[in-house]
């Protein structure tokens, strides 16, 4: 999609949501809306104004000739001296007469929002990322590559780096190496679990040793800022008789919500697009690891995936989001028993008119290193 074609979509929104400008302050949004990926995710160093006719890019003199040449379609307002970003906000207000300003409910600080009040009465909240979860077919083929370097460092990993005596956050550290010796780096901190710490589902990697038992490893690949994320739980050693179980159940409850989401896309094209709930997913898949004897899964089943690691649309049990063609997502069932261990599946799928195709690559099946 090009950067008009988003910026016009954006635009919809001025309507839809009774505003007369949106100011634009996520760092993602902001690489969405202009494809310039420099400014930094921790600091506060750029906003977006959109109005009907303008729009505008708020930043520093650090910035400005990278701007210029790279972000020509946003007209530069520089903060300067006494020419804070707050005074040329307040100018641009005036100027276009905008009564009512929409604002990212996501992202503004309290800090932020406080000083914005003082010079626009009317802030409206909106949720402005739901505007990057319909992925334009050059982002899914970001998203694919950045799943490729994925699925290269996993079997990386497995065949020559997984050795006794090595350490989780050795892995880790190799995880992170291997992508960075290929041009890309890690879209998140890998978590590598071994044994029983597989059974937290954030772990934190350690300087636990390998051993016999599971060898759980998340991990993602960053591609021209797009994201990957996979998990797969290998065995190091012989899987034992409730370690296959286990596995059996984690991966016929990701096939469950796969075939959920594709028969209701057959039933969608049948039926005059009837809507495909996304915590429908969620509950095919729970439902099967409870109804089998464990307990509930304790985070969401997937999650949407783009600039962000996570973002729209989200599949839990409370979630209101629609899927949608165009859509990529994780669907990432598990199972932790505290003290023993668990297993996580996770795979990259975009929704396509046809049904789900999967992206992450690497074998899922149970696999048994020795």
């Amino acid at each position: 999609m090009k950067s008009s074609q988003k910026i016009n979509h954006f635009k919809k929104l001025l309507g839809e949501e009774k505003v007369d400008g949106i100011l634009i302050s996520s760092v993602f949004n902001i690489t969405h809306l202009t494809s310039y990926a420099n400014f930094s995710s921790e600091e506060r160093e750029a906003y977006l104004l959109i109005t009907e006719k303008s729009r505008y890019i708020f930043t520093d003199g650090r910035y400005a000739e990278a701007v210029k040449k790279q972000i020509p379609d946003f007209e530069l307002i520089l903060s300067k001296g006494e020419n804070t970003f707050l005074k040329n906000l307040e100018a641009l207000i005036k100027k276009h007469n905008i009564k009512s300003l929409g604002v990212d409910e996501n992202d503004l600080r309290v800090s932020e929002h406080k000083k914005i009040k003082t010079i626009s009465k009317s802030l409206k909240h909106i949720d402005l990322g739901e505007i990057r979860s319909i992925k334009a077919s050059g982002e899914i083929k970001l998203i694919e590559t950045a799943c490729k370097l994925g699925d290269e460092v996993f079997t990386y990993i497995i065949r020559n780096v997984l050795k006794k005596g090595i350490t989780e956050k050795e892995v880790a550290s190799e995880i992170e190496m291997f992508l960075k010796k290929r041009g890309s780096e890690i879209s998140f901190k890998p978590i590598v679990a071994f044994g029983a710490n597989s059974s937290v589902p954030h772990h934190e990697s350690g300087n636990k040793k390998l051993e016999k038992g599971f060898v759980l490893l998340d991990l993602g690949a960053k591609f021209e800022n797009y994201c990957s994320d996979m998990t797969r739980t290998v065995f190091w050693g012989k899987a034992d008789k409730k370690q296959k179980k286990i596995y059996k159940i984690v991966k016929e409850a990701q096939e469950k919500a796969v075939s959920e989401i594709n028969s209701k896309i057959l039933r969608s094209t049948q039926n005059d697009n009837k809507k495909i709930l996304a915590n429908e997913a969620d509950k095919a898949a729970r439902e099967y690891i409870i109804k089998e004897g464990f307990e509930t899964i304790p985070h969401s089943l997937g999650h949407g995936i783009g600039l962000e690691v996570h973002e729209h649309p989200f599949l839990s049990p409370k979630s209101k989001d629609i899927l949608k063609e165009g859509m990529v997502f994780s669907i990432e069932p598990g199972i932790y028993i505290p003290d023993f261990g668990g297993v996580r599946i996770e795979d990259l799928f975009v929704f396509e008119k046809t049904g789900l195709r999967r992206l992450t690559k690497s074998d899922n099946s149970l696999i048994e290193l020795r």
